[in-house]
């Protein structure tokens, strides 16, 4: 097997398992979509995991952004001079159990470790 069908191959499940987390949490925040979503679970599996894929694409763009945007900024906390970073913000309902956010820890471990392992493997390759 190639390698670089290997990464390839490892970094699409990144963004499907990162764009489930996402829209995990959007269904859990609107009722209405938790139905749409459980009938897409149950018709159209494949098609809803290239949505995923999609919106882990994006949601990783703005994770990595969001990153630069934080490396980039002096280390001195009282200078003021460069902008405001953009944010990107989640909303919480405050009914979120203990356990989602959790869930929600474990799963941002996990996806940090696969992506530690992805740039291992690309270190690797080159």
């Amino acid at each position: 097997m190639n390698p670089d069908t290997v990464i390839q191959l490892a970094q699409k499940g990144f963004r499907v398992t990162l764009g489930a987390t996402a829209s995990l949490l959007e269904t859990l925040q609107d009722p209405q979509r938790r139905e749409e979503t459980l009938f897409k679970l149950r018709t159209e599996f494949s098609q809803l995991a290239d949505e995923w894929e999609v919106k882990g694409e994006t949601t990783e763009q703005e994770a990595r952004n969001f990153v630069d945007t934080m490396l980039r900024q002096p280390s001195n906390p009282g200078s003021s001079s460069s902008p405001e970073p953009s944010t990107v913000t989640t909303p919480v309902t405050p009914g979120a159990s203990s356990d989602v956010q959790q869930d929600l820890q474990e799963l941002t471990a996990q996806l940090a470790a696969i992506r530690a392992e992805l740039e291992k493997l690309r270190e690797q390759d080159s």
